[in-house]
């Protein structure tokens, strides 16, 4: 039996892989609680209800957007604590940041549990759709805390050195949400109510048992335990994982624009087709932001222990293996579109087709992305929260939005399925001037301990 892998080894291209594999496979367990809602509210309930699925979703991923803020750049925290030998430190950060979390969880729960009606007429549901809107948006909303501390939890355990345990608990949890989508769409008929009722029993799973795990003694790197709220730990956290904070905000943001302009060109159609293309991006970016997450607690380690040469170790595997990733997931997304396509929307020939073509344009972001995640992440890890958010910022955001409103004007539907690649093949030039920029500070120039002691919580 293989022994456990420690932050602080030297990483091989197979130890990289075999730390990482059980947060990539957990990623992708995650993203197929809205891929199997997709499935079987678009089959059961019907096109017009998978469509209001896919309005009310950016709200929902905004609401999750702090839980991987705040697990993002709360591991890089603990993990730096842990390389500088600061257990008792490590467990309190850990342990406040938690709590922060479910304090913000009940609040945006009242809010958006009173307010869904005006928030989904905002995110552009008509008469046709906001009833469903507002069904799928409040039962979701009870479960919001649980929501948000999956998301934090997923990189605290991979810190933690427990990575299979997380990889365990999503898939407990997406089984959850599987057989009660199956259950209540499928079986007992029950629409988009089921569907979100299925997505709220399996992030109580999620969120639930990694709680009660750090609660008890273990035998991993953390645990939570009695502290008190450290402004500037708390900071530090929400700062750093400014960047994952905007990649969520982004994507919400960006779904809420595409979802307007595609109503605008091709009505309800067009935010079916690009729904579907959303579930299977989220599968395909899964491995990206699984590796991602694996790659930030090393980092962090890493620079926290001031070992630069490792440091420049990770990089350079993590590219070449990224490099490799990417040229697969654009062939399997193109080469397999068809057949994707017709899973999701085969009832309905013209949005099957219209479908198909989204996925081929979408597939070339594949080929630039992952480099601009993993250089995201890497900073994050380094603890420079701000270079990691301008590059979640451009990639997800500022170059998205321009290439949504201007492509479609020359390029008509198609436009809209080109902005993502573009923003991505932009962003990739300014991710590659950060690394190379910044290689003297952190790669090649010891990193003293009086650094790190100036970077402190």
């Amino acid at each position: 039996m293989r022994k456990r892998i420690s932050l602080g080894e030297h990483f091989t291209y197979g130890k990289l892989i075999r730390f990482a594999l059980p947060s990539v496979v957990m990623m992708i367990v995650t993203s197929l609680y809205t891929v199997v809602d997709g499935l079987f509210v678009s089959n059961f309930a019907g096109k017009n209800a998978f469509a209001s699925l896919n309005l009310v979703w950016p709200f929902l991923q905004l609401i999750s957007a702090a839980g991987f803020m705040v697990g993002s750049g709360g591991s890089a925290l603990v993990a730096l604590h842990l390389g500088e030998k600061r257990q008792e430190k490590a467990n309190q950060v850990f342990s406040m940041l938690i709590q922060f979390l479910v304090f913000l969880g009940v609040v945006i729960f009242v809010i958006s549990f009173l307010f869904m009606r005006q928030i989904s007429a905002f995110l552009g549901a008509d008469q046709i759709l906001i009833d469903d809107c507002v069904v799928y948006g409040r039962i979701l909303s009870v479960s919001n805390v649980f929501m948000m501390l999956q998301a934090a939890y997923q990189s605290f355990l991979i810190t933690a050195e427990k990575p299979k345990l997380g990889l365990g608990i999503s898939i407990l949890a997406g089984l959850a949400n599987v057989v009660m989508d199956a259950l209540f769409v499928w079986i007992f008929r029950w629409g988009i109510w089921g569907a979100a009722l299925a997505t709220a029993v399996s992030q109580l799973v999620g969120g639930m048992v990694p709680t009660l795990y750090f609660l008890r003694k273990n035998n991993s790197a953390l645990r939570l335990v009695k502290t008190k709220l450290d402004r500037k730990a708390l900071w530090k956290a929400c700062s750093n994982g400014a960047s994952e904070m905007m990649t969520n905000l982004s994507g919400a943001a960006i779904g809420f624009l595409y979802n307007l302009q595609l109503l605008k060109i091709a009505g309800e159609n067009g935010v079916a087709a690009y729904g579907a293309i959303m579930y299977i991006s989220f599968m395909f970016q899964a491995l990206y932001f699984g590796y991602a997450m694996s790659v930030t607690s090393i980092v962090g380690y890493h620079y926290g222990a001031a070992n630069r040469v490792e440091l420049r170790n990770v990089l350079k595997k993590s590219l070449t293996l990224t490099g490799v990733t990417a040229i697969l997931l654009a062939s399997l997304a193109g080469g397999f579109s068809s057949w994707i396509a017709r899973i999701y929307v085969g009832y309905d020939p013209l949005l099957c087709e219209m479908t198909i073509t989204g996925m081929r344009f979408y597939a070339v972001s594949y080929l630039t992305s992952g480099f601009n995640i993993f250089a995201s992440a890497f900073f994050t890890g380094l603890n420079n929260g701000m270079i990691s958010a301008l590059i979640s910022f451009l990639r997800t955001l500022v170059i998205q939005v321009a290439a949504i409103y201007v492509l479609p004007l020359f390029l008509g539907l198609n436009g809209i399925w080109m902005a993502v690649a573009v923003a991505e093949g932009a962003t990739l030039l300014v991710s590659s001037g950060m690394l190379l920029g910044n290689r003297k500070r952190y790669l090649d120039q010891k990193i003293s301990s009086l650094t790190i002691q100036k970077k402190r919580v």
